[in-house]
């Protein structure tokens, strides 16, 4: 009989070394992940972990196993999947989506499938990069479009484009003006954040942070400021007259990267459906070059003079 729960307790085990953790993890009694394991193991008919004063920690046969566990944990979700889609439906691909792009891509992307795959129906879910990669892993998404890969031998990673972030204000008309109490911090993946310190380096004293662009708008509408969003939010603020552009910020690039279990790579909806995001990512629209990227001795020259040579995508 399979039980899932055996080998979701085992995949656990193997990232914290601690039968007390893993309790705690799953929400269940220590001795229960015992009893887990000493079934997986007599079953399997060998030792998985080693018990020591130093910890926990997997013997040969239990390194041996982890990736015949990822792959029946996988299909065990799919088939989930597919049997409570019931008979005669149409197949139904499950995307995650970067926060971020939600509000501002899928609709393009979305009328590309339809017309392409109209005996397809998709379900998408907007999430972070981290929760998405965990939910490719486990086979309950089929893919995801995201910000930050986090490498995994299960894990299959492209890069589709980039989408870039402006830098505008309702009060500041340069990056000199910018006030560090006045400013929204924005977070949306570890690659932007170390753009983002590089051109301002007082953004630690910022006294909010977020990491949708929807919501720093919001909080731009509301209490006014600085910050970096979406090149097409920033559009929409701009021409509705709450913010300007700050003129000598540049665009931060933010690259975007496809996600699909290495299993499922070659699945030919999924390269179907990944070659209708490239065909459909919005092209570069192109701005002005700000001073400090025309001065390649100037500080942070390299970081800005890159984001404008490569010009936002929206």
């Amino acid at each position: 009989m399979m039980q899932i729960d055996l080998i979701d307790t085992f995949l656990d085990l193997m990232e914290t070394n601690s039968f007390n953790r893993t309790a705690e993890r799953l929400g269940v009694k220590q001795s229960t992940v015992s009893t887990r394991i000493q079934s997986l193991e007599a079953q399997l008919g060998a030792p998985l972990f080693e018990r020591s004063r130093a910890g926990t920690r997997p013997t040969p046969s239990g390194l041996n196993f982890v990736a015949h566990a990822r792959a029946l944990r996988h299909e065990w979700n799919e088939a989930r999947r597919a049997l409570s889609e019931g008979d005669g439906a149409a197949p139904r691909l499950r995307i995650g989506l970067q926060s971020d792009l939600a509000t501002t891509h899928i609709g393009d992307w979305m009328g590309a499938f339809r017309r392409a795959l109209p005996g397809l129906r998709f379900y998408i879910e907007a999430d972070f990069s981290a929760q998405m990669s965990e939910d490719v892993l486990a086979g309950t998404h089929d893919l995801a479009i995201l910000f930050t890969p986090h490498p995994h031998p299960d894990l299959h990673y492209e890069k589709l484009g980039e989408v870039g972030y402006h830098l505008i204000s309702t009060e500041a008309q340069t990056l000199a003006q910018v006030v560090p109490d006045r400013l929204v911090l924005a977070n949306y993946s570890p690659a932007f954040a170390a753009q983002q310190a590089a051109v301002l380096p007082q953004h630690g004293l910022a006294p909010v942070a977020s990491g949708l662009s929807a919501a720093v708008c919001s909080l731009l509408r509301s209490t006014g400021g600085s910050a970096y969003v979406l090149s097409r939010a920033a559009d929409a603020l701009v021409d509705e007259g709450v913010a300007h552009f700050v003129s000598d910020a540049p665009i931060l690039m933010q690259p975007v990267h496809s996600l699909v279990h290495v299993r499922r790579r070659h699945v030919a909806t999924h390269r179907r459906v990944l070659a209708l995001m490239r065909q459909n990512f919005p092209a570069p629209k192109h701005f002005p070059e700000p001073a400090s990227a025309a001065n390649p001795n100037s500080s942070g020259s390299a970081l800005i003079g890159a984001a404008h040579q490569h010009q936002p995508t929206l």
